[in-house]
């Protein structure tokens, strides 16, 4: 499916690529991506990439992998989409899918915002936006995922009463999410949440290792994360 005047327009922000990779993620790069790479080429038949599943999953940005590696372990029968451009964590992404045999992932290795476009209406049963880039410097304020750009595109592809999982560990981003979700009348807050804003995670939602590693900082005077729990309308 060729690209749209809007997918053209797309310029990813941040980096692509850190250390070099090791032999055998360079491998799992050439091998192992391919079979499981989403192709916007071609027309996005959810039907096609999970003929066996009930209900899709959507993660956007999913770092190193292992919320997504966990969430489809526990979770066989739905498929998952996981949207990630930093190649460093797509290589970690394909190390867990190996090392536990995980057959239940696809990923899209570029803007989530091109799947976005290409997914059918309604189509999500659950999206995941954890610990997103912040971009803290206030002219940058508009490259951060939750927003007014982005969350109508969200809510077109997610099915009623959807469940939006998000968290952040910055103040800032924080805030700024809690405005745009709250404000967005796409979205309700879930029950048993301060209006969509909870200082725990619910059981089914494992910590990521960037969360892991910032809680052992135990830094002075820090909030520390907020996850926010919101239903589509």
């Amino acid at each position: 499916m060729p690209e749209t005047p809007e997918q053209a327009s797309y310029m990813l922000r941040g980096r692509r690529k850190g250390r070099p990779l090791r032999t055998g993620k360079t491998a799992l790069m050439q091998t192992l991506l391919p079979r499981i790479k989403i192709d916007l080429d071609q027309k996005l038949d959810l039907v096609k990439l999970f003929p066996d599943k009930k209900e899709i999953w959507l993660e956007i940005g999913f770092g190193g992998g292992e919320h997504l590696a966990w969430q489809a372990k526990e979770n066989p029968n739905v498929g998952m989409i996981g949207c990630e451009a930093y190649i460093n964590g797509v290589a970690s992404m394909l190390d867990h899918i190996h090392k536990d045999t995980i057959e239940n992932i696809r990923i899209f290795d570029n803007d989530a915002r091109m799947v976005l476009d290409a997914l059918p209406d309604a189509s999500i049963n659950r999206s995941f936006i954890l610990f997103p880039d912040p971009w803290p410097k206030n002219r940058h304020a508009n490259r951060r995922f939750i927003g007014p750009d982005n969350l109508p595109k969200l809510s077109r592809v997610m099915k009623q009463g959807a469940e939006l999982r998000v968290a952040s560990d910055d103040p800032t981003l924080q805030e700024w999410m809690a405005e745009h979700l709250r404000s967005c009348p796409d979205f309700i807050p879930a029950p048993d949440t301060d209006h969509g804003m909870r200082k725990t995670r619910p059981n089914d939602w494992p910590a990521t290792r960037y969360e892991i590693k910032e809680l052992a900082k135990k830094r002075p005077n820090w909030k520390g994360p907020e996850y926010y729990l919101f239903l589509k309308k």
